[in-house]
């Protein structure tokens, strides 16, 4: 099929080259007359009130080619919003859209999106742009900014701002949006899984200085993707890769996660590893590959962590962080892999607050493989066992910035599913959660039981060191501890102690294994002594409710603690004299 009236190579041609001459015009009035300013990001006005807000819709009910575009858009909504959000604009400074979004390359991630060129909706890298223009245009015009440079579009798209002539169009670099203010105003802008939101934040705005109106225009336009002219050139290929696709971003092995993504996957999903534990013989990322279209992995980054993680010490404010940049930069390497077809993720929670600060979760829906507390809430924990043992070293050493567990909060907020075996992490996000079940390890062989209480961790305060330490020596009871003993020095004075490293028969002689944690993570060796029907006291933050066997007491209840190994060694004994 063939119309008269389609685009021809040649006037594509003639349009490039008058659009090149413009550019150059441009670009040469910014450099020597307009002088175009570029403006930093800062949170100096984060505290102030949100004078003017804009919301519109990203994704429209769309199949096919029709798809591909709009998550095109999507994507390319993505990378430019990271060069604006945050800025802080200067009062009676004027804001230039491109100055700020800069030229949209497929060098910087971009990738083709709708344009309205010409009365037609067409692919072009970078297409979707004027979705941002059109929502700061209309966020301007709400605060009463002076609009320096506005320009409409040549025709409608239903559904968009365009439709009540509040709509900027841009086109780089000499169709631009600009305006300015009486006051210094910031600008944040963020996706959503289904909204672009564009704020300003500023103390005191003068009211409407200049407004352009708008001139009727047709509210038809063509669409590459669905006009059935098959021999044009800009014609977009109907391709089967063309659909949405989930990715799982995960790092290291949980036996628990691993069950969960097998089960959840699609063939076409694309799974992203630090390294192919089962290739290489490394048990703590053996993730299971099989069944998805692409695996990803990044072995340079996981060779660096692991590198520096040994030259560390095992506890303190160092090694946390240098574990948060190697977290982060684990994620931005994801981040790149992140093409537009992916339009769910599911991720594992240290990764996640950099992928959410840095908005490469916009436009997407996402879930979460929780392996700890939020920040918030084990900071917390640790303030509480502080409060309780002002003495220890370890317990106020270390506490995340403000700025990484604001992006945390934010994104466990927006996230569709909370996945995570530890019911106390859980129970914090109530119908969100996903409640898995923990793998118990398989017993090789049953432990020799003896009358030693086992406290499976290094002496550190925030196991419950000083609880523990306090019941024993109320009971006069021996206590084999499998760790380092990093509290003060002698910290187990007055208690019979043994100490032991973590090997197959750490086990041996135990009445019962006691973890009284004000935070823990991966209850892994109560876990074990469970399977082997080795009686367990832990605390509600070791997240264990649902395991047989385990007694569950509240953190830093010295009392119960002291109670309940009481009660069971009581027990142990009597099975013991009944069984003689």
């Amino acid at each position: 099929m063939r119309s008269d009236s389609q685009p021809t190579v040649a006037e594509a041609i003639i349009f490039r080259a008058k659009a090149a001459l413009l550019q150059l015009r441009r670009a040469l009035r910014n450099r020597f007359i307009e002088r175009v300013e570029l403006f930093s990001k800062s949170e100096t006005l984060t505290g102030e009130p949100v004078i003017a807000e804009s919301q519109t819709p990203v994704w429209r009910n769309t199949l096919g080619a029709e798809w591909q575009l709009e998550a095109g858009k999507v994507h390319n909504l993505r990378i430019a919003l990271r060069n604006i959000n945050g800025l802080e604009v200067p009062a009676n400074q004027v804001f230039s859209f491109w100055a700020h979004v800069g030229k949209p390359l497929r060098l910087k991630g971009y990738t083709r999106g709708r344009e309205l060129r010409e009365g037609c909706i067409i692919p072009t890298t970078g297409g979707g742009l004027c979705q941002l223009s059109n929502a700061l245009y209309d966020a301007a015009l709400k605060a009463g900014f002076e609009i320096v440079e506005r320009h409409a579009h040549t025709q409608i798209i239903a559904g968009s701002l365009a439709e009540s002539g509040r709509d900027a169009t841009v086109f780089w670099n000499y169709v631009d949006l600009r305006f300015k203010s009486t006051e210094a105003f910031r600008i944040e802008a963020s996706l959503t899984s289904d909204h672009l939101s564009v704020r300003f934040k500023s103390k005191t705005v003068a009211r409407s200085l200049k407004v352009f109106s708008p001139t009727a225009r047709s509210t038809e336009a063509n669409s590459c993707a669905s006009c059935g002219v098959e021999d044009c050139f800009r014609n977009i290929e109907r391709s089967a890769s063309s659909c949405a696709r989930m990715a799982f971003l995960v790092d290291e092995y949980w036996p628990e996660f691993d069950s969960y993504i097998q089960a959840n996957r699609s063939e076409r999903d694309h799974l992203f590893i630090p390294i192919d534990g089962k290739r290489f013989k490394k048990a703590n990322y053996r993730w299971n590959t099989r069944g998805f279209e692409k695996i990803e992995e990044r072995r340079f980054a996981t060779l660096l962590r692991a590198y520096e993680s040994r030259r560390l010490a095992p506890q303190g404010a160092a090694r946390q962080r240098v574990i948060l940049k190697h977290d982060e930069k684990l994620a931005m390497s994801f981040a790149s892999l992140l093409t537009y077809e992916i339009t769910h993720v599911v991720v594992m929670q240290n990764l996640l607050p950099f992928l959410w600060r840095e908005g490469f979760l916009g436009g997407r829906t996402f879930d979460v493989l929780m392996t700890r507390l939020p920040i918030d809430h084990l900071q917390e924990a640790l303030d509480l066992a502080h409060h309780l043992h002002p003495e220890s070293r370890t317990l106020s050493d270390f506490r995340a910035e403000p700025r990484l567990a604001r992006a945390e909060r934010e994104a466990l907020a927006s996230a569709q599913r909370i996945i995570t075996p530890h019911t106390a992490i859980a129970r914090l996000f109530a119908e969100k959660a996903v409640l898995l079940d923990w793998s118990l390890p398989s017993v090789k062989r049953m432990p020799a039981r003896g009358g030693k209480v086992i406290f499976p961790a290094s002496t550190l305060g925030r196991k419950g060191a000083y609880e523990l330490r306090d019941a024993t020596r109320a009971l006069d009871l021996e206590v084999a501890t499998v760790g380092a003993e990093i509290e003060e020095k002698n910290f187990w004075r007055g208690v019979k102690m043994e100490r032991r490293i973590y090997t197959e028969g750490w086990l041996d002689g135990a009445a019962v294994v006691v973890l009284p944690s004000f935070v823990e993570s991966k209850p892994r060796r109560l876990l074990e002594a469970a399977a082997c029907r080795v009686p367990v006291i832990a605390s509600s933050s070791c997240g264990l409710e649902r395991v047989q066997g385990v007694v569950i007491i509240a953190p830093g209840d010295a009392q119960s603690l002291y109670d309940e190994i009481r009660r069971v060694l009581m027990e142990s004994e009597q099975r013991s004299l009944a069984a003689v």
